[in-house]
C-alpha cells in the first residue's frame, strides 16, 4: 500500500519519514484513521525510536484533525498486536485513531453486524488530505 503511487486510491492522507496516515477502508466510524510504519514489524518494540516518536506525533495530529473535522464526544486510540488481540494484519502494527460519539454503538453494528457510515471514504480522504496539508 505505501509504495503505491495513487494516494487517493490507497486512501493515504499523509506521508511522514517513517510512517504514513491512511483512512481505514473498513472504518468503525467515519473519520477512522490509522498510522502505519513503512517498516513491517509485528510488535511495537520492533520499531525504531524515531519511527515510534513520529507515530505518536502523527497520532496527536490525527486526534487534533478528528476533533476539528468531526466534533466527536471522544476519541479512541489503540493497537491490536497479534491475531489473538484482534489484529487484522498480525505481522504489521498500526495505530488506530477514531472519533466516537455517545450512542454510536447502535443496533445495526451490535446486532446486525453492519456499519452505517454517513460519509463516503472519498469525502473522508479529501477532508484529511486537506487538513494534513495545512
Amino acid at each position: 500500500m505505501a509504495a503505491a503511487g495513487d494516494d487517493e486510491e490507497t486512501l493515504i492522507v499523509h506521508r511522514g519519514e517513517h510512517n504514513f496516515v491512511v483512512v481505514n477502508r473498513f472504518p468503525y466510524t467515519s473519520g477512522h484513521l490509522m498510522i502505519v510504519p513503512y517498516f513491517h514489524t509485528a510488535v511495537l518494540s520492533g520499531t525504531t525510536d524515531a519511527a515510534a516518536a513520529e507515530m505518536m506525533a502523527l497520532t496527536r495530529a490525527s486526534e487534533q484533525h478528528i476533533r476539528r473535522l468531526y466534533l466527536p464526544d471522544g476519541v479512541n486510540l489503540g493497537m491490536n498486536i497479534g491475531a489473538a488481540a484482534g489484529a487484522g494484519i498480525a505481522g504489521h502494527i498500526h495505530m488506530h485513531v477514531l472519533p466516537r460519539w455517545a450512542g454510536d454503538a447502535n443496533f445495526m453494528s451490535t446486532v446486525a453486524q453492519t456499519r452505517v457510515l454517513p460519509e463516503e471514504l472519498t469525502v473522508t480522504w479529501q477532508r484529511f488530505k486537506e487538513a494534513f496539508a495545512a
